[in-house]
């Protein structure tokens, strides 16, 4: 008989590695300390079988199963809005960075949908829930950091104005990989934005904190902090 998906992730879990990973995500308790590749090794197997199954009838109770589960939708293959049903059911399943950000990454198809996606991430940009703004600010960073949105980009992140710790650092994340991607345009916007004392000096913080800016860079951004 099959092994059903959370006698897999048990099998699979390490006490040291659960340890570690627990440390990582003190919002939530429910770790069972399985490493992520061998996630996503399970998430392709279940992506070529019957997934819409899965999906159904997936389970919520460790922190895995529910990575699991925003693996799978990244890699099945489907129409557009169908992908866009799963991903609207999965984000309320969303209570820490972990999953948030690795299901984003998932979501590839963005990339040839670019503008059908925009339109469907606006309520998350307005959301009054941490992590459904956190989703939307992570797909931004992933997708559309590029010549065609990035002025899209830096109004949508202008407009949050939400205190929890997660949205703060992941507009800072955002505006760190805008910056490495077109420094002018972002020292531009940072110069007259309306961010937040804490994300606008975290911004700054980690992009100096890139490889790839230069040290007489570093030093710029570093005067550019607020007291």
């Amino acid at each position: 008989m099959d092994k059903t998906v959370k006698e897999q992730l048990l099998e699979l879990a390490e006490e040291n590695y659960q340890r570690f990973a627990s440390s990582l995500l003190p919002t939530i308790d429910n770790v069972l300390g399985v490493r992520l590749p061998l996630l996503r090794k399970m998430a392709k197997t279940i992506a070529k079988g019957d997934w819409r199954t899965y999906l159904k009838q997936a389970e919520n109770d460790y922190f895995e199963e529910i990575m699991l589960q925003g693996m799978v939708i990244g890699c099945v293959r489907c129409d557009l809005e169908e992908k866009l049903l799963y991903v609207s059911d999965f984000v309320p399943k969303i209570d820490n960075w972990s999953v948030c950000d690795s299901f984003c990454v998932g979501l590839t198809f963005t990339k040839s949908n670019q503008e059908r996606v925009w339109d469907f991430l606006q309520p998350y940009l307005q959301s009054n829930k941490e992590y459904e703004l956190r989703f939307g600010v992570v797909m931004l960073l992933n997708f559309y950091v590029d010549p065609v949105y990035i002025q899209r980009v830096f109004e949508k992140l202008d407009m949050i104005k939400h205190e929890g710790y997660y949205v703060k650092m992941a507009v800072a994340w955002a505006l760190s990989v805008c910056y490495v991607k077109d420094a002018h345009a972002t020292l531009a916007y940072l110069q007259q934005c309306s961010l937040d004392d804490f994300t606008y000096n975290k911004t700054l913080q980690k992009i100096t904190e890139s490889h790839r800016v230069d040290a007489d860079t570093k030093k710029r951004i570093r005067a550019m902090k607020r007291k």
